[in-house]
């Protein structure tokens, strides 16, 4: 089952990088793969969203409760749609200039059709993923003024 855990340090706060993976509501305008986004219902410290992701012949919805945890964590917990299970996990630490962003995620399909698909171009995928997130911090915060070098170690299973 495909699992992806990466690590970077990035030229923007932990509270900017939040604010990024907490608008769940705008994914459909940047990330890959993300056909439609919409919070169902949205708090301080939790939100429902719906997603639908596409790529090639395949298009699945699902529905997750997010645990938010500002500026810290955002924790995904499936609720329902194709997964037999999804744990997705955030979270951002500050670090001289900018931050250091931890991402996982694990997922099955229920479909073996759709696992074997995703398993051919998963590390790409998620890889793609993370990049779209650092592109959307860019267009969002501006390039930023202070030289850093951003380091990403990957471990991908």
């Amino acid at each position: 089952m495909p699992t992806h855990a990466e690590h970077k340090l990035v030229p923007y706060t932990a509270d900017q990088m939040f604010d990024l993976v907490a608008d769940v509501g705008k994914y459909q305008d940047f990330l890959p793969w993300c056909a439609a986004s919409r919070v169902r219902t949205r708090s301080e410290t939790e939100l429902t969203a719906d997603l639908t992701i596409g790529f090639g012949p395949f298009r699945e919805s699902f529905t997750s409760v997010v645990a938010l945890t500002r500026p810290r964590s955002v924790n995904v917990k499936y609720e329902n749609g194709p997964f037999r299970y999804l744990n997705n996990q955030w979270t951002f630490t500050p670090a001289p200039n900018g931050c250091r962003v931890d991402f996982f995620v694990d997922f099955e399909f229920r479909s073996r059709m759709l696992q074997a698909a995703i398993g051919v171009v998963f590390n790409q995928a998620v890889e793609a993923m993370v990049k779209a997130f650092l592109k959307r911090a860019r267009g969002v915060y501006g390039r930023p003024t202070a030289t850093m070098s951003v380091t990403p170690v990957a471990v991908k299973g």
